[in-house]
């Protein structure tokens, strides 16, 4: 069984994870971006950024913000110059360019990551809360009703 946290140690374990998954996020991007070769004046590969991590106090809210070029857009869903703005749809020749999902591929496997681990962190916080809330001597210390009604 997992060790119980105290709640500052669950904060800051929250608060390094978001940090770092934020930062990874734009490094997997740039690696797909490299290993799909999407790189030809390199302004694509440069434009992902982490622009903003906000969270409340104790980090159960998160709101995660990255940016990059629109040009990735196209080429993650594989659509571009070929035909041009307007067309209503198949224009008779065959489609040259091919979906490169770079940013796609590893972003729901690194979401899926945060969120069970932000799920295992508040349940570990939960418990601790818990136990000390039926922890008679605890609780007596803790509330404000035993500290103004000692027995």
């Amino acid at each position: 069984m997992a060790e119980r946290l105290t709640e500052q140690q669950a904060i800051t374990a929250r608060e390094k994870y978001v940090a770092a998954f934020n930062n990874t996020m734009v490094k997997i991007w740039k690696e797909q971006i490299t290993l799909m070769g999407i790189v030809d004046t390199g302004r694509l590969l440069n434009s992902p950024v982490g622009i903003r991590c906000d969270y409340d106090g104790r980090i159960t809210n998160i709101t995660l913000s990255q940016s990059f070029l629109e040009y990735g857009l196209w080429q993650n869903y594989g659509t571009g110059k070929e035909v041009a703005r307007g067309n209503p749809g198949d224009i008779g020749r065959e489609k040259v360019r091919k979906k490169r999902p770079w940013m796609s591929r590893k972003f729901f496997a690194s979401f899926m990551n945060i969120k069970e681990f932000m799920a295992e962190s508040l349940g570990r916080e939960f418990c601790g809360l818990v136990a000390d809330a039926l922890d008679s001597d605890k609780m007596r210390k803790n509330s404000d009703f035993y500290k103004n009604h000692p027995l």
